[in-house]
């Protein structure tokens, strides 16, 4: 798979750009990437169309008289138009079992883990504390760089550095100068200065660790200091909240690091739903008013992710958690026009364990309509997956839909050898 991937994005990239000159003159502008191991995917439009056919190249009279000016890479071999290309070809060499694997953003293992991501062709991989305790930033970097070079397509590594009390990283003394501080503290000692400040030292210091998205921001609304979400939250009202999402979402873009607004559709003030299930009375309105609201902020502002909670929205369903909800993921594709990666919070809390039997948390987490599925027991959900495709209970015109998100994250992230 990764020949087949250098092949097909040296293939376009070099179909696309104008040849140089033969004379030597002017920068060599041929488009051969230098493809780090491991070998790159691409990325495709949401909705897995291939941009249109090429025109042939006119002869221009400037050209003519100077060959330099033949060098500059068009707009059409840069632009949209050839990441959807890209994308439409690797997407067709894909197995089903690699389709499937990229919709995995799991657990990073203990041990085995370049084995396994070899193995199952996962997504991404997401680092807890573990993975960095009483580590240095080599050591780090080396165990990354392991887990990339075993997988044919780059994989997305994710962490949870919010600051305050959710911090992955920055809990070990060698990799960060302090332990992230939390958004509420940063505000209250330097005002939104601090917090994009921050923000952007924290997204180069994980960039250079080898960690490629953020999960964060936080975008709940909560101003009740006894909410269980509260200490993770901006803790200002909704247009507050909302303007600190757009503000660090942007932080986030421009150092090329993933962002993850979560938990959608919000959390209010509901109990921890690592511990159990959380049933939320609020009426819609109060949704639409308040926890829409950064959520909105954040998508118009780049954002390349949303994760879904487990919380039952009752009012808009009354069953089900909000990720395995096929109505609250037509909210946020319709109602907030929301068209990148969405995901699962983790399948392995106690909240969605009681709806999924014989491991089938993500074929009904999928069949919601998430795009990529966080879980631990990805060695058993992954197959289980696959068999729902195979049996016709997930259509596979879903999955390559999915996967084409994925694989547009991450060639905005750089991720492709792009």
């Amino acid at each position: 798979m990764k020949k087949l991937l250098i092949a097909v994005l040296c293939l376009m990239l070099t179909g696309c750009a104008a040849p140089a000159p033969s004379d030597g003159s002017g920068p060599d502008r041929s488009v051969s990437p230098d493809i780090p191991a491991p070998s790159p995917a691409a990325s495709s439009a949401p909705n897995g169309e291939s941009g249109p056919p090429q025109a042939s190249p006119e002869t221009d009279p400037e050209t003519a008289e100077n060959p330099s000016a033949s060098q500059e890479p068009s707009e059409s071999s840069l632009g949209p138009q050839n990441q959807e290309q890209i994308i439409q070809e690797l997407l067709s060499a894909m197995t089903l079992e690699e389709k499937v694997g990229q919709m995995f953003f799991v657990r990073c293992p203990e041990t085995g883990g370049a084995e396994l991501a070899a193995q199952y062709k996962v997504g991404g991989y997401l680092l807890f504390g573990r993975d960095f305790k009483d580590k240095t930033a080599q050591q780090v970097r080396d165990d990354i760089q392991s887990y990339q070079d075993a997988s044919g397509i780059p994989l997305l590594i994710g962490t949870d550095e919010e600051g305050g009390t959710v911090v992955r990283a920055s809990s070990n003394p060698d990799l960060f100068p302090q332990r992230e501080p939390a958004p509420q503290t940063l505000f209250a000692q330097g005002g939104m200065d601090l917090i994009l400040q921050d923000a952007r030292q924290k997204s180069m210091t994980l960039l250079d660790l080898g960690v490629n998205v953020n999960f964060a921001p936080v975008a709940d609304v909560s101003t009740d200091p006894a909410d269980f979400i509260y200490a993770r939250s901006f803790g200002q009202d909704a247009q507050a909240t909302a303007n600190y999402v757009a503000q660090v979402v942007g932080v986030m873009g421009e150092e090329q690091i993933g962002s993850v607004l979560k938990h959608f559709p919000g959390y209010g003030n509901n109990v921890d739903t690592h511990t159990g299930i959380a049933l939320d009375q609020r009426p819609y309105e109060t949704f639409q008013t308040s926890d829409f609201l950064p959520f909105q902020a954040g998508i118009q502002a780049g954002a390349d992710a949303v994760l879904v909670s487990h919380n039952i929205a009752a009012s808009m369903d009354e069953s089900l958690p909000a990720s395995l909800s096929p109505t609250v993921h037509k909210i946020l594709r319709e109602e907030l026009g929301f068209d990148g990666v969405v995901l699962t919070d983790d399948l392995a809390m106690d909240a969605v364990m009681e709806y999924a039997q014989n491991g089938s948390a993500a074929v009904l987490a999928i069949q919601a309509g998430n795009d990529m599925v966080v879980t631990t027991d990805f060695q058993t959900q992954i197959p289980q997956v696959i068999h729902a495709v195979q049996s016709g209970v997930i259509a596979e015109s879903q999955i390559d839909q999915a996967v084409t998100r994925v694989l547009n994250w991450k060639y905005e992230l750089g991720l492709l050898g792009n």
